[in-house]
């Protein structure tokens, strides 16, 4: 999916009568019970056990021409009445606005609201958008449905609504915390990521937007998922802030068995950095949304992995028997590390996913993919349970997602804030630098760097004081002999005392 496109579009809103039926996982319903549907705390999960039950069957993605052939330029003019935006007019925290289906977002999404414990289908209109430019409009009684959604709340400033989140694209969803600009993306389920014989994407078909109440901080979002594998009813709790925080309860519902799944799926895009600049002729120093991936263990273990743009697609394996977090992470923080005014990659969000109670064994993935453009989302990380998830089961996941500057792991091990790689074929370079409170003015006595390969040859180890960072530089060199990959690892250790993170870098030539 391109990357740049997932989050464009607009559009919103008035209320009318809900029939669940649409979504072919519900007898029709009675003239009576047609105006107004109940809706629980189990809604959701019912209509996603009925229809797990039930032959998968593909959304609706016919348009009435010409929406059917839109541009991406044509596509952006299609814009959102912000007369008509959800909850305008009530004195809550929170505004919502849909998005038009069209270009890439072809699949139609139907959209509730909910209060007092009845929902309501918010209808399709032409009127709640502009169509401009020349882009032509829909037949008056189209039914179309919408694309997705976005959230506003006054994030920056007390006065003005800016975006805080999207939910549009298959299963895809964002946010952003204070001060921030969108970068990586959650999903809510992948399948066969990774997988020779091809991806499988579930996607969200219905969202139920429980109307916010006066005073309350926090926003719910219901969603149903679908996909041939499996379905799965969500549940979002919003609280927008400096750090922007989404509590998620899935269960899931398979269809078959399922050996590749993903659990708390985050999505970003890494093209090149330090670490990796082959072939690259770009002004800029550095162009990601990411630039590492972080775990943590009960143990007390952490781990950092430096990101990297392949020339294959590369697949790593981190097996956890106590996960605490693991996140997609941008660590370097300054303008001059991008030096791009309008991107502006230092205010992509780090995202953090944190397990709500014990998820068992299993292994944090990494998938690296490769890519020439910055357009495309190429990295994808998650979470994969040890047993399959069979079919026929019910199989609830608890977790909470923090989108903002650092995440919320506040150990104070130092951290690995650069990667930079450099040299020729027969000897790589490495230099690696560590900040923190636990590493800031320690004395070198007793003060080591423990650097280890799976291939090759680690030479020339340095460790000395970065008066820049207040923390340590780490140099060596790898001498490949022959070697085509090389799995290498790093600790900064006082005596047997590991002192910051565990650096591991996979070296490809």
């Amino acid at each position: 999916m391109h990357r740049r496109h997932l989050l464009l579009g607009m559009g919103l809103l008035a209320m009318a009568p809900v029939p669940f039926a649409r979504l072919g996982i519900s007898e029709a319903l009675s003239d009576e019970e047609d105006q107004v549907a109940p809706f629980d705390a189990q809604t959701v999960r019912q209509l996603a056990r009925e229809m797990a039950a039930k032959p998968y069957r593909p959304a609706d993605g016919r348009l009435p021409r010409p929406l059917d052939t839109l541009s991406y330029d044509d596509y952006r003019n299609i814009r959102f009445n912000a007369e008509r935006t959800l909850w305008r007019t009530e004195s809550t925290g929170f505004q919502a606005q849909l998005f038009h289906r069209g270009f890439l977002f072809r699949d139609r999404v139907d959209v509730y609201q909910v209060a007092d414990g009845k929902a309501h289908r918010i209808p399709y209109d032409p009127g709640l958008f502009r169509f401009e430019h020349g882009v032509p409009q829909p037949p008056d009684r189209a039914d179309l449905g919408f694309s997705g959604f976005r959230l506003h709340g006054p994030i920056n400033r007390p006065d003005y609504f800016d975006e805080i989140a999207a939910f549009q694209g298959a299963s895809y969803f964002r946010a952003v915390g204070k001060g921030q600009v969108y970068g990586s993306s959650a999903r809510g389920l992948a399948v066969k990521t990774g997988d020779a014989g091809g991806e499988e994407f579930p996607a969200f078909r219905a969202f139920w937007l429980e109307r916010p109440r006066p005073g309350v901080d926090s926003l719910v979002i219901h969603a149903l998922l679908d996909s041939p594998s499996a379905t799965a009813a969500h549940r979002f709790t919003i609280r927008p802030g400096d750090e922007t925080l989404m509590s998620v309860e899935m269960t899931v519902y398979p269809r078959v068995d399922i050996d590749q799944v993903g659990i708390g799926a985050l999505t970003s895009m890494f093209m090149f950095g330090p670490n990796d600049r082959d072939g690259i002729d770009d002004f800029r120093p550095m162009v990601c949304d990411a630039n590492g991936l972080a775990i943590a263990t009960g143990s007390g273990e952490r781990l950092w992995r430096p990101l990297s743009n392949p020339q294959r697609l590369q697949i790593s394996s981190f097996a956890v028997s106590d996960l605490r977090g693991f996140g997609l992470m941008q660590r370097q923080r300054s303008f001059f590390d991008y030096q791009d005014l309008e991107a502006r990659y230092e205010r992509r969000p780090s995202v953090w996913v944190e397990p709500i109670g014990d998820w068992g064994d299993g292994s944090v993935m990494l998938i690296e993919i490769p890519t020439p453009e910055e357009v495309h989302d190429n990295i994808v990380a998650f979470w994969r349970p040890r047993e399959p998830l069979r079919k026929g089961r019910e199989y609830s996941t608890t977790y909470r997602l923090h989108w903002g500057w650092s995440g919320p792991d506040r150990s104070d091990v130092g951290r690995f804030v650069a990667t930079r790689v450099g040299g020729n074929s027969d000897r790589r370079l490495f230099v690696l630098d560590v900040v923190g409170d636990k590493v800031k003015e320690l004395p070198r006595e007793n003060l080591a760097a423990r650097v280890t390969s799976g291939s090759g040859e680690v030479r020339d180890v340095v460790l000395q004081q970065n008066p820049e960072t207040g923390g340590w530089r780490i140099s060596f060199v790898l001498e490949p002999r022959g070697a085509t990959l090389a799995e290498l690892r790093a600790d900064l250790v006082h005596g047997e005392e590991r002192l910051a993170e565990t650096w591991v870098y996979r070296w490809t030539a």
